[in-house]
């Protein structure tokens, strides 16, 4: 896939915050007497693929949320794509990021044809109704579903597919603006082995692309971090429990310490297992 949009280089040497995709300083999210998030600060880079693990109630999806621009902290700066959230209209700042949440999901017409799904994302709207779509829209929702391995299922209705498919479904409507900065909820929840691994070799695929844009990816199992991502992020009660680089964060004792229990990670052919001892 050809995104047409240049790069910087990479993470070696001083960083210039003012080209970073997401940069957080000191956030804190709190929501009465609930601390969701407190005292994070954090920084994506262009090129990177970003996995935030921890367990419920940890603050990923408060997170995710503020780098969506859905959320404003509590205290603290938030920029993304170098607009402060507070100092600019999100309303501008949103399209240029994807997203695919299960809350997204269930407000998709099931009768919706998936390649209509994908094609009125580039609109801000969901479903088609009576709009008449360009053949450069289409064409690009089509090459979206075939990264996704998709594209024989484009005239299905969004109904029939099953839960990895539509997940994939997601992906590709999150993509449809050539977003800068792709998040992605809990991707592979509810799906069975095969739909899950369906799933990450596509999203494999899609970190591997050098045009692609920056990723976020939130879940709670290692199991489900694809194979070319770089960073991780482990959040416990709304604090860092490590980051940076995925070989140097993701080990035995952080994972631990972010899930309160003695867990073994082993790491084989680019994929991470967990278990307790």
């Amino acid at each position: 896939m050809n995104w047409q949009r240049g790069r910087s280089g990479g993470t070696d040497g001083p960083v210039d915050l003012t080209d970073l995709v997401v940069r957080m300083d000191g956030v804190a999210v709190r929501r009465g007497a609930s601390v969701l998030l407190d005292r994070v600060d954090w920084h994506v880079e262009v090129d990177e693929r970003w996995v935030v693990l921890g367990p419920n109630g940890a603050g990923k999806t408060t997170l995710l949320r503020l780098a969506g621009a859905e959320l404003h902290p509590t205290s603290g700066s938030v920029h993304v794509l170098g607009e402060r959230l507070g100092r600019t209209d999100v309303f501008e700042l949103r399209p240029r990021i994807g997203f695919s949440s299960h809350a997204l999901a269930t407000r998709i017409p099931g009768d919706e044809r998936v390649v209509d799904i994908v094609v009125s994302a580039g609109y801000a709207v969901l479903g088609r109704w009576r709009e008449d779509y360009e053949s450069v829209d289409t064409e690009r929702a089509a090459g979206l579903l075939a990264l996704l391995g998709m594209n024989a299922l484009a005239d299905r209705r969004y109904v029939t597919l099953s839960e990895g498919e539509r997940k994939r479904v997601l992906i590709a409507r999150a993509l449809m603006t050539d977003p800068e900065l792709l998040l992605l909820d809990e991707p592979a929840a509810g799906l069975d082995l095969g739909g899950r691994e369906d799933l990450l070799a596509g999203l494999s695929a899609l970190a591997a692309d050098p045009d692609g844009p920056a990723m976020v990816l939130v879940t709670h199992h290692v199991e489900e971090i694809p194979s070319g991502f770089t960073h991780a992020m482990l959040l416990r009660d709304g604090g860092v429990v490590a980051q940076g680089l995925l070989g140097d964060v993701l080990t035995g004792a952080n994972l631990s310490a972010a899930f309160d229990d003695d867990l073994e990670l082993r790491h084989e052919v680019g994929r991470f297992t967990a278990r307790r001892r």
